[in-house]
């Protein structure tokens, strides 16, 4: 029994087959002006990418000033603006347009539909969302980029300690993209709980679905308070207002209450997203069904949920209560809870499959070595007497590092790879792929594995050099090697893709063997996606039309 139907292929046309065609200026403007929700997708992407080289850049250049005591490579204002642009950038630039770009680009194909729910919101949450990030950094065309760090505490932020225009130009870009990252939550609820093929019960749904509308509640309810902070920063800097001046009735800790709810969400919002690519990809490379479906879909929404809780762990040397304290603690370690569900889930999907050691599947084994470190140093810190002695020292640097950079970079390029075929018609140059993945690995290791030892060691973070007694220099060197060692590791995989898409082996419609919807139209899709509506019956469509003798729908 046929369980899909299956769509007429259609003529391919790559995207450079599609510009030289039409010609460039034709193209472009195409490309500006569309609501097709691929091309957003692919431009969110794209997006992302550029500010990564930024962000990438500026990371180098704190390191290369680190690399010895003493050095005066770069001086301490400029420091704290590269630190300072490094961490806005990699979160609300790169991190979450990069996913929510993959998701715009996926969504609606994994779940059968023509296009999102609302494409001209679509359109408006990717413009206002690049606005925001140019609006950023035009504070380094005026020579004022903020020194307050991506977190930027209260009063650091009033006028008292800063009078340069980059707090201003700060506190607005977040303000505008926070308002494009809101539009898309609301374009994927809508997508998901409404337009989804018909027999695609909420059961049914592809894992990367789930994951996408819990991150997508998670963003409806943390980016609201910060930008409710971000507007209360801009009326006491405009205004004259009090809310964080501490010397005339204001709090300070308002401003680290209201930011964290949204800052320790955020990591989940940057995460859950990846555990569904992951999701996606593991069962494909294994040869087997993702184990514990149900268990799963239930961990994810027992983390969306319990991660809203937890923010003010962030906070123990604050001077909370110890009432306070114990409960954020145990919410901190709860959470590891359903994040070992999955863990434990995706290795026993693993567990006697006929694994291919194919791109994708490497980075997801990479994905998982990584997370699980991360979470392991997060369950550390989660306990209030240890956060105590290493509170704000490079172990935390390392720790988040560890967990957003193995983790969300790991997972997404895993989900780049698997997915370049569909979105591009053509394959990656798998020696390139893993080029790209071991100098990654090993540098990443050598990047962030001594920030832990350093910060041990009591080195502070944020500092802008250190004195040669304190013996953390062997450790600052091998960070800033490892830096180096990365660093080839994303102009090989810049290089693929763009040599890929000109010179690539053309793609089949389904070049893994995989089995969902967006398999079974052509790669690239046609603009409509596809010409009859799928039917679907079971978690596995493009399964059961291959194997009509044995499919899904008879054991779900």
């Amino acid at each position: 029994m046929a369980t899909v139907d299956h769509p007429q292929r259609l003529a391919r046309s790559g995207i450079a087959a599609d510009a030289a065609s039409r010609g460039w200026a034709a193209a472009l403007h195409e490309w500006t002006t569309t609501v097709d929700h691929k091309k957003i997708g692919i431009m969110y992407v794209l997006m992302s990418l550029v500010f990564l080289v930024i962000g990438g850049i500026e990371a180098l250049l704190m390191r290369w000033q680190l690399f010895y005591p003493r050095a005066e490579v770069i001086g301490p204002n400029v420091f704290n603006q590269l630190f300072t642009m490094h961490g806005t950038t990699m979160v609300f630039f790169v991190g979450m347009p990069i996913l929510i770009g993959i998701g715009n680009y996926m969504l609606p194909l994994m779940l059968g539909a023509r296009d999102m729910a609302f494409p001209r919101l679509n359109a408006f949450g990717f413009w206002i969302t690049l606005f925001g990030g140019l609006l950023v950094y035009l504070s380094f065309i005026t020579g004022a980029a903020p020194e307050i760090g991506w977190f930027a505490y209260a009063p650091l932020t009033e006028h008292t300690f800063d009078r340069n225009a980059g707090t201003d130009f700060w506190a607005l870009g977040l303000l505008i993209s926070g308002i494009g990252t809101i539009g898309a939550a609301v374009n994927f609820i809508a997508t998901i709980l409404g337009m989804r093929a018909p027999g695609m019960t909420m059961r049914k749904i592809p894992f990367f679905a789930w994951t996408m509308l819990w991150t997508s509640f998670q963003m409806l309810l943390a980016i609201p308070p910060l930008t409710a902070a971000l507007v209360m920063v801009l009326f006491d800097r405009q205004l004259g207002a009090h809310f964080f001046d501490v010397q005339n009735g204001g709090s300070a800790y308002l401003w680290q209450h209201l930011f964290w709810f949204f800052g320790h969400p955020e990591v989940y919002i940057l995460i859950l997203p990846v555990f569904g690519m992951v999701s996606e990809v593991i069962p494909v490379f294994s040869r087997k069904v993702l184990f514990g479906y149900e268990f799963m879909a239930a961990a994810t929404m027992a983390i969306a949920f319990i991660s809203l809780g937890v923010w003010a762990h962030h906070m123990f040397c604050v001077g909370m209560s110890r009432t306070l304290d114990l409960y954020f603690a145990a919410a901190s370690l709860i959470v590891s809870i359903p994040t070992g569900i999955k863990f434990f889930n995706w290795l026993a999907t693993i567990y006697g499959g006929r694994v291919s050691l194919q791109s994708p599947m490497l980075f997801c084994f990479g994905f998982l070595s990584m997370f699980l470190i991360g979470g392991l140093t997060g369950i550390m810190l989660a306990a209030a007497p240890f956060d105590f002695q290493l509170s704000d020292s490079y172990f935390v640097v390392g720790h988040f590092h560890w967990v957003l950079i193995g983790g969300t970079l790991f997972g997404t390029f895993a989900g780049i790879y698997y997915w370049y075929p569909k979105v591009t018609g053509r394959m990656l140059s798998e020696r390139l792929a893993h080029w790209h993945f071991w100098l990654l690995y090993i540098g990443f290791i050598l990047t962030f594995g001594p920030m832990h030892v350093s910060g041990i060691l009591g080195m502070p973070r944020r500092i802008y050099t250190y004195d040669p007694s304190r013996d953390w220099e062997w450790w600052n060197q091998l960070t800033t090697i490892g830096a180096l060692v990365q660093t080839p590791s994303y102009a090989i995989f810049v290089y693929n893709l763009i040599a890929s898409l000109w010179k690539g082996k053309p793609a089949v419609d389904d070049p893994w063997d995989a089995w969902t919807l967006e398999w079974t139209t052509s790669s690239p899709p046609p603009s409509y996606n596809f010409e009859t509506q799928p039917i679907v019956h079971s978690r596995r469509p493009l399964w059961d039309l291959k194997h009509p003798d044995d499919p899904d729908w008879q054991y779900e």
